[in-house]
């Protein structure tokens, strides 16, 4: 593989693989990293010596919406050529690396589109199969009013903030109606500016304490105050989404996109391999 094609790949692996820059990798990492490279790398070149490559027109609009993509990672022009050149590429050899990348998935796709088609029965038996997939855990829609604990901050030391809070439990009380008012107005968390919504939330995504009295609650429930290590909260529950099994027909597109890729990515697996074994179609050892 070229040079450029070479760095653009190592490049993508170590975004897709450890979610780092190249230059970040742990040794161990940036071991995988070229093990997988090689590998892909001598694919890639099996890929476009082929007919269906030769085929492909790459709109140049598609490249350098490619490439404008690249350069918006970036805050400034200076910044983007100092990395370029920091990695050995510049403004040619990365397009070039570009629009090589882009003929590898147009053949790909390509290929892709001649899998079998999924049928319905196929998309039934998988549900019966693999139910237990299908089960949602419960969720609460909660809004929530933080009062923060800050000694060094009038009107937020530790007893203020607790009459604080106190005080507006008691409105709320008579009135739970304006919980998204009063969030407005007095929460000091960031979801003051949506009335206090938390959104959707399962178990696991909270402070302990938040959770315990969350789950706790009934819907259109208003908390007891909670007290965490950033402060003082209320939570209001609006909603309560039981543990439930998805029906079939929630599931069913789900379950057909799930199918469609694994049947695309077998008819590629399976076009690679006669591209590696032409003479004998066996199938390669596991990488």
């Amino acid at each position: 593989m070229d040079e450029p094609g070479s760095v653009y790949l190592s490049l993508k692996l170590a975004a897709k693989l450890f979610g780092k820059p190249l230059e970040s990798l742990a040794p161990d990492e940036l071991h995988r990293v070229h093990r997988v490279a090689a590998r892909q790398s001598a694919i890639e070149t099996l890929i476009l010596a082929t007919p269906e490559a030769a085929s492909v027109i790459l709109p140049d609009d598609s490249i350098e919406a490619s490439l404008s993509e690249i350069r918006g990672r970036y805050g400034n022009d200076h910044d983007y050529q100092t990395d370029l050149e920091r990695i050995g590429l510049d403004a040619h050899s990365l397009r070039q690396a570009v629009a090589r990348d882009m003929v590898v998935e147009a053949v790909l796709e390509r290929v892709a589109a001649q899998a079998a088609a999924v049928s319905e029965i196929d998309v039934e038996i998988f549900w019966y199969l693999h139910r237990d997939r299908f089960r949602r855990a419960e969720t609460r829609v909660l809004r929530h009013i933080l009062v923060t604990i800050n000694e060094q901050l009038a009107g937020n030391d530790r007893q203020s903030a607790r009459v604080r809070i106190e005080a507006i439990r008691t409105r709320l009380l008579r009135e739970p109606q304006r919980f998204a008012e009063q969030a407005l107005k007095h929460s000091e968390c960031p979801t003051a500016i949506n009335g206090g919504l938390l959104g959707t939330v399962p178990r696991g995504q909270l402070y302990p304490q938040l959770e315990a009295a969350a789950f706790a609650l009934d819907a259109a429930m208003l908390s007891d105050v909670v007290e965490s290590e950033l402060g003082y909260h209320l939570l209001y529950c609006e909603a309560i989404h039981h543990e439930r099994l998805l029906n079939f027909a929630e599931a069913r597109n789900t379950i057909r996109e799930y199918l469609e890729q694994q049947q695309h990515s077998l008819c590629q697996k399976a076009w690679i391999n006669t591209l590696r074994h032409p003479a004998t179609g066996t199938t390669p050892p596991p990488d």
